[in-house]
């Protein structure tokens, strides 16, 4: 069984939406910044204190750990996009599901204090958006808008799920 791989910028409900989905579809819910931590031994900020490029070194070898797995649903971080064989890695064996959720909405909703991308303040996550929407809509099988109430969200991603099994 693929996995169901949830995509998106940092803020758009890739791990709440994901436990959710994965309850439903009684499957496993991953997260995979938690799994970059426990492979390297070290936090993510630990990694970004060194380099950007080092925590994406990271990040690269845990994607492909990830993506060896079955019938998961995985929450990828936000920047999973920049690096072209992540994707090719999760697309082996899993349908990639862009989250899309508008800056404005998840400035209204994000501590960029606990997020080491985001901590230059809220611009950033303009300036990101602007720079990886293309990639995210690039590598997703399905696009599903984060806006609204998330039952109503919940519902379209279970039924874009389902239409991969």
């Amino acid at each position: 069984m693929k996995n169901i791989v949830l995509i998106g910028m940092p803020g758009s409900g890739k791990s709440t939406l994901g436990r959710y989905l994965a309850e439903i579809l009684n499957r496993d819910f991953i997260d995979a910044d938690p799994e970059i931590e426990k492979d390297a031994g070290k936090t993510i900020p630990e990694l970004f204190a060194v380099s950007e490029d080092n925590f994406r070194k990271q990040e690269t070898a845990t994607v492909k750990r990830l993506s060896r797995l079955q019938g998961k649903v995985l929450a990828m971080g936000g920047g999973v996009v920049l690096r072209q064989e992540n994707i090719a890695s999760l697309k082996e064996n899993g349908t990639v599901i862009f989250l899309d959720r508008s800056p404005e909405d998840i400035i209204g909703d994000v501590d960029t204090k606990t997020r080491p991308l985001l901590a230059a303040g809220r611009q950033r996550i303009y300036h990101l958006y602007a720079q990886r929407e293309i990639l995210y809509r690039q590598a997703a099988d399905v696009t599903v808008q984060n806006k609204g109430q998330m039952k109503d969200v919940l519902k379209q991603l279970v039924k874009a799920a389902r239409q991969t099994e």
